[in-house]
């Protein structure tokens, strides 16, 4: 497999145009008595249009050991810095890496041991979670994705929140990805109740629009098998992602004549 991008890969000048990109500073850690800063990179895709577009959002290795979703989110960077006529009125913010400390130390948890999945909204003192709640509550998204792989399953699955949309989404996202790799069909995935690999519970804690927020975002959660092969899954999270775009672009294009 190729090399694995670094957290900062993007976060230089050599970005290619019309992507611009963001380094916020989250923490600092002391390692062998030298302070070594950790980031949080953004990268933002422009519509064609300033001013008009689709607001969307894509987290990504927010479990430091869910490589999929930060390799899918660089392939995403990369296509959208060729203007892609799919994106040209989407305003598409991606965080490749939201848990710098734990891919760093390839774990699940970050550096002060803590899920930083189960933390949203609940006051936390982690400053990765203060920073990506700080974006949220700014950025105000039509849409969230999340990007996550699970070792339990054998297949694609997804949870859904937010707005009824993400549901209409979600399924033929999750048509498309399995085309690459099986559907988890199973009644119960993760705990939950599932119906054909959709979840329409969650996680306490789990990274979400905002409460409260006026506008209801859709959000989505798309969770590859962590056994498959890399390339697999990283083809089958492209294909889910670029699948939520366009149905929502379609949708919205209805809702004049609805």
């Amino acid at each position: 497999m190729s090399a694995i991008p670094s957290a900062l890969t993007y976060t230089g000048d050599s970005i290619p145009r019309p992507l611009t990109r963001r380094r916020y500073f989250v923490l600092r850690e002391p390692a062998a008595e030298i302070e070594r800063s950790t980031f949080i990179p953004k990268i933002i895709s422009k519509p064609l249009n300033p001013g008009y577009g689709f607001k969307f959002a894509i987290f990504a290795g927010i479990h430091g050991d869910e490589e999929a979703g930060t390799l899918a989110a660089f392939d995403l960077i990369r296509w959208a810095s060729e203007q892609p006529v799919e994106l040209h009125d989407y305003e598409l913010h991606i965080y490749p890496v939201c848990n710098p400390t734990g891919r760093r130390s390839h774990t699940r948890h970050s550096g002060s041991g803590v899920d930083l999945n189960r933390q949203f909204w609940h006051e936390s003192t982690e400053p990765e979670i203060q920073y990506l709640e700080g974006e949220l509550r700014r950025e105000k998204y039509d849409g969230i994705i999340s990007l996550h792989s699970d070792s339990d399953s054998d297949g694609v699955y997804g949870f859904v929140g937010g707005s009824f949309l993400s549901e209409h989404l979600l399924k033929p996202a999750l048509q498309a990805a399995s085309k690459i790799l099986p559907r988890n069909d199973a009644h119960v995935i993760d705990g939950f109740l599932a119906d054909k690999g959709i979840i329409r519970e969650g996680y306490l804690g789990m990274l979400t629009a905002p409460p409260g927020q006026s506008a209801s975002a859709l959000e989505i959660v798309f969770e590859t098998p962590s056994l498959a092969p890399m390339p697999l899954q990283v083809a089958a999270t492209l294909a889910a992602v670029k699948t939520i775009l366009a149905r929502y672009r379609q949708l919205q294009s209805y809702a004049p004549n609805l």
